[in-house]
């Protein structure tokens, strides 16, 4: 069997892994990419980059209904072509993960193109398409991402009952969709379908949608469902799908009063969460530390508790977001460098693109409380925003979170249009330790929407101009 050595290997060439890779390189390490599929992973190819192409899109059927409201005549009729739209998606993440591939080039990354299985902590098999051989290293940085969950009686066919992956893959507009589970990937991708034509009910165990979101900011997403017609089930289960002989699907769920209700739908959207891919790569033969839910245990430095085996991404646990995997993968490649540094979460934002958009960086209210804090809050809302009133977006706020003592900023929380823009310097003043003063007396450009964020920090010390104190 043919052997490689190489100085580091990295295993998945996602937003972790291939960032992992680049900044290896450009501290003059030696790297070698395995990646079982293609270049970019779940995010660049079947999550993040086709949905928000899919839901920009999608957004242009509400800038062609205020179009009409303000006076062009400009008409929805005729159909939506979705084997264009879907052509259109496919070329923004073809271009995308090119371009991984000529970074690599430049930057003389070598990889491989299979799967790989851990011998031992020094030792890697790669099976390809060409067969087997063993890769020898000093480093290596696990960045295998992670899959959708599945459920009992709903096992994906990515026919008729979809995980995210056919979602953003369908041709043809469904008359119905179920999406089971009210998280932000199911709002997501429903929202989508809604605004394109599809019927949308969603079903969700608990009592909120977005759980894990300030609720106030969930209120005006909820609201806007509701605008749209969306039917929204909160704490309903679903129990089962059968197909019937003209195609439809019967789903059953079972509603918060314990009885059964039958949907009728054409397709179902199982979003109910996400696993890590950690099974089948060996690490039973290297005593490695897993919980119970698959996540790889790691320390600040995103080292195992095998010092020379890094791992990184959705496999060490929450959040599962792209740009926390970009941050892990440059420390981890830093750390293997020789360089004395260790990851910080304090500041990491989340963005959920509903309509209208959340975004959350730092603390929330009660978080801030539960830790002490002599919380005080300012918040600016939309509707009195020039830009937001002029680009015909009024929906929604900021609020920002300050330490009223010392003035620190917090929290900044957002829903509204381009809350993931926004977003920005919110996480900027809180990992440069900034006071809402420091916002405040930042003259901000107008007519703009950051305005929002300096009227929120000024409502926050008492000194707000366009709202009364």
């Amino acid at each position: 069997m043919e052997k490689l050595k190489f100085e580091n290997v990295v295993i998945g060439a996602g937003p972790g892994g291939y960032v992992a890779a680049i900044k290896l390189a450009q501290l003059g390490k030696q790297v070698l990419v395995i990646e079982k599929d293609t270049l970019g992973g779940t995010c660049l190819n079947i999550g993040c980059i086709p949905s928000k192409a899919l839901i920009n899109a999608s957004n242009m059927v509400d800038k062609i209904k205020l179009a009409q409201e303000i006076g062009f005549s400009v008409s929805m009729e005729g159909s939506i072509d979705m084997n264009k739209l879907q052509d259109w998606k496919d070329k923004v993440v073809k271009k995308l993960t090119g371009g991984i591939g000529q970074l690599f080039k430049a930057n003389k990354i070598q990889h491989i193109l299979g799967t790989a299985y851990f011998q031992d902590a020094h030792t890697i098999e790669v099976t390809t398409s060409e067969g087997k051989q063993l890769v020898e290293f000093d480093n290596v940085i696990i960045a295998t991402g992670s899959k959708s969950i599945e459920i009992p009686n709903f096992k994906f066919d990515e026919k008729k009952i979809l995980s995210s992956t056919g979602a953003l893959s369908l041709r043809e507009i469904p008359k119905h969709l179920v999406v089971i589970g009210g998280g932000y990937i199911g709002l997501e991708i429903g929202t989508y379908f809604s605004k394109i034509g599809s019927k949308l009910t969603v079903v969700e165990a608990t009592p909120t949608l977005l759980p894990t979101s300030d609720q106030e900011l969930v209120t005006i997403v909820a609201r806007k469902l509701k605008k749209r017609k969306i039917d929204v089930l909160l704490e309903t289960k679903a129990k089962g799908v059968k197909e019937l002989e003209n195609g439809e699907l019967e789903i059953t769920v079972e509603t918060k009063t314990g009885e059964d209700k039958i949907i009728n739908a054409d397709y179902v959207l199982v979003t109910v969460g996400r696993k890590p891919n950690t099974k089948d790569l060996g690490l039973e033969n290297l005593g490695m530390e897993i919980d119970k839910f698959g996540f790889i245990q790691v320390n600040s430095k995103l080292q195992t508790n095998i010092p020379n085996i890094f791992a990184i991404g959705d496999i060490v646990g929450q959040p599962m977001l792209a740009h926390k995997a970009s941050k892990e993968g440059i420390v981890a490649a830093e750390v293997i460098a020789g360089h004395n540094v260790e990851l910080d979460y304090y500041a990491m934002p989340a963005v959920v693109f509903t309509d209208p958009e959340i975004a959350s960086v730092g603390m929330f209210e009660e978080e801030a409380k539960e830790k002490g804090y002599n919380v005080k809050v300012g918040k600016f809302p939309f509707g009195a925003l020039g830009k937001a009133l002029a680009s015909g977006e009024s929906e929604g706020f900021v609020k920002v979170v300050i330490d009223q003592d010392s003035q620190e900023i917090l929290g900044v929380h957002i829903v509204g249009h381009e809350a993931s823009s926004l977003l920005a310097e919110g996480a900027l003043a809180i990992e440069m330790g900034a006071t809402a003063e420091d916002i405040a007396l930042t003259i901000h450009a107008h007519p703009t929407l950051p305005e929002a964020l300096m009227e929120a920090s000024e409502a926050a010390l008492g000194k707000a101009i366009h709202l009364v104190n």
